[in-house]
């Protein structure tokens, strides 16, 4: 029987995935949070989860390291999401993708005026294509993490990053001025996977589809 290996990344996405693991009748052998496992097998043999990166979950699916992922919009987005089927809308892990800036800094200002921006962020293609549009001229740092510290210490004038509670923006005093895109999680699936693992995989693909459905 042809294994199907399915990545998925740690945190929000699996524990928000989980439901619809258990819709098609798959069910982890352990939990990624406390295991140091990278390939965690289920209870079904000819399924296993591999636990790699938001960022990297669809360069696994493309390259067929992975049959099937869940990634964010956002993820896709700077990915450019070549070479991927991608069905499902799976309405989980929701935010938006949003620029912000300190308190007090007159976006709007600076953009009408024509200002160069320093925007950090781990999301340059994404961001390049956004500014790009406006007609805004932008420096662009790539940051991994703590991105709410760039415009705090002077680094820059504005971030590009998810948003979902806002909270963390706030203590920081900083605000959302712009949303680039409203974010949720997505099926992808490898091509190639598709038209050889065609019968394997639709049934998980449906099962998900009718679970995410239930569910929004």
């Amino acid at each position: 029987m042809q294994g199907i290996t399915i990545a998925l990344s740690k945190g929000r996405i699996f524990e928000e995935t989980r439901p619809l693991l258990e819709a098609a009748g798959i069910r982890a052998a352990e939990d990624p949070e406390t295991s140091r496992k990278l390939i965690i097998e289920t209870n079904r043999p000819d399924v296993r989860i591999i636990i790699v990166r938001a960022s990297d979950v669809p360069t696994y699916v493309q390259h067929g390291g992975a049959d099937l992922g869940i990634a964010g919009k956002d993820v896709l987005m700077e990915h450019g999401g070549e070479g991927l089927y991608q069905p499902l809308d799976l309405g989980i892990a929701r935010c938006r993708l949003m620029v912000a800036v300190r308190e007090g800094f007159d976006y709007a200002l600076a953009v009408q005026q024509g200002a160069r921006l320093r925007v950090a962020t781990k999301y340059l293609q994404v961001s390049r294509e956004h500014f790009a549009a406006k007609g805004v001229h932008v420096d662009l740092i790539k940051l991994y993490g703590s991105m709410e510290l760039a415009p705090l210490v002077g680094l820059a004038d504005a971030i590009v990053d998810v948003v979902s509670s806002g909270n963390t923006l706030k203590a920081n005093r900083l605000v959302a001025v712009e949303e680039i895109a409203s974010i949720s999680a997505r099926l992808v699936v490898n091509q190639a996977s598709l038209k050889l693992a065609g019968t394997s995989l639709r049934p998980i693909m449906d099962a998900f589809a009718r679970a995410s459905a239930v569910a929004t």
